[in-house]
């Protein structure tokens, strides 16, 4: 039998081998939460997300190293190709998290950059990003472990709904959009992998992006391992072209159509089956006309060469800002949703069985 590795940890803070961990918070660590509570007040955060997030750093800069002989298993969250997500118990701390494992054959120094390549999840810190409290190595399989959402993922709520309201779809759109936005906007991130399994839920209301692309090693080395889902991906992504956040906002608009008619929206439903399911005709944007009476918009023709060509790509160019992020937070529907008070809690608790409020992460099943 092989000898057992020895874990590669990545901690908010480094602790010496062996230091046991207490529920105070040594020097170092009150210096780098201060730091990162100074981070929040640059983010547009109402009080209630403040105090979360704070409670949340707090939690986090008690926990001190992970290593796998400290987890307990509580059940199975869920499984894919990237890997199984379990929700465990943090013995030392008595936190309640999520672990993701991803088993990869690997070389030590390849791993050793995933691993540092995920340090930047911990200055992630915004009301639409799931939590992170750290990552580690062992025994073949990186462990990624973070805050654990009770309400699962969109795709678990649509199977119990079969169908997602549009009220409750306008709070999940701003709420991706403005996570996205942090990303892009304080980290230089883009998604990758927008899609419902990776947008997350909780009892108290909160919608949370996870499994973003932080590590380009991580991502390469699991393409090499595993058949990745293609379904969410945008046309030039398919074809291996430029990659933008706008490839974020197809994955979203496949996603949010997907929850509200109830299946992946490839091929596109007929007008029959959108009036069966909303109860009216439904509307084309531009023209104002039921989509039955217009004709389906057609594909460009082929480009034209030469310097017309060139001027064409150039308009496009300078119209950034009709897919930005910006945008799209600005659009009839998302303000529409900021101002609609809808009980998002509520719906998520009577869907899925909980109990309202959260109860705290630390102790509980």
């Amino acid at each position: 039998m092989a000898p057992k590795r020895r874990p590669v940890p990545l901690n908010i803070t480094p602790i010496g081998e062996g230091q046991a961990i207490s529920n105070t918070i040594d020097a170092a660590s009150e210096a780098n939460l201060e730091a990162l509570q100074k981070k929040l007040g640059e983010l547009d955060l109402d009080e209630q997300q403040r105090k979360r997030l704070e409670a949340f750093l707090t939690q986090k800069a008690q926990v001190g190293e992970l290593k796998d002989e400290d987890f307990e298993p509580i059940c199975e969250l869920g499984a894919g190709n990237g890997g199984v997500v379990n929700k465990v118990r943090h013995k030392p701390s008595g936190l309640v998290m999520a672990r993701k494992l991803i088993h990869l054959e690997i070389k030590p120094a390849i791993r050793n950059q995933i691993i540092r390549e995920l340090q930047v999840l911990h200055e992630c810190n915004s009301p639409y990003i799931v939590g992170f409290y750290g990552a580690f190595y062992s025994d073949g399989e990186i462990s990624i472990c973070m805050e654990h959402m009770d309400g699962g993922s969109l795709d678990q709520v649509l199977k119990e709904a079969r169908r997602i309201p549009e009220e409750i779809l306008g709070k999940v759109s701003i709420a991706v959009l403005r996570g996205l936005a942090y990303l892009r906007e304080k980290h230089q991130i883009m998604h990758r992998d927008v899609k419902p399994s990776n947008i997350l839920v909780n009892s108290r209301g909160e919608i949370k992006l996870c499994d973003f692309g932080v590590s380009g090693q991580l991502i390469d080395s699991m393409a090499n391992s595993f058949v990745g889902t293609r379904s969410y991906m945008s046309p030039e992504r398919l074809q291996g072209t430029h990659y933008s956040v706008q490839s974020d906002v197809w994955s979203m608009g496949l996603s949010l159509v997907e929850l509200a008619i109830g299946r992946y929206p490839i091929p596109p439903p007929e007008p029959k089956e959108l009036e069966s399911i909303f109860g009216r005709a439904i509307l084309d944007g531009a023209e104002g006309e039921p989509h039955a009476n217009t004709q389906r918009p057609r594909p460009p023709g082929r480009p034209v060469s030469g310097r017309r060509r060139r001027k064409t790509f150039d308009v496009f160019r300078e119209k950034q800002w009709f897919t930005s992020l910006v945008f799209f937070q600005s659009h009839t529907f998302i303000k529409r949703s900021e101002v609609e008070e809808v009980d998002f809690a509520g719906y998520l608790c009577k869907t899925m069985g909980l109990n309202q409020p959260s109860t705290p992460t630390r102790g509980t099943e």
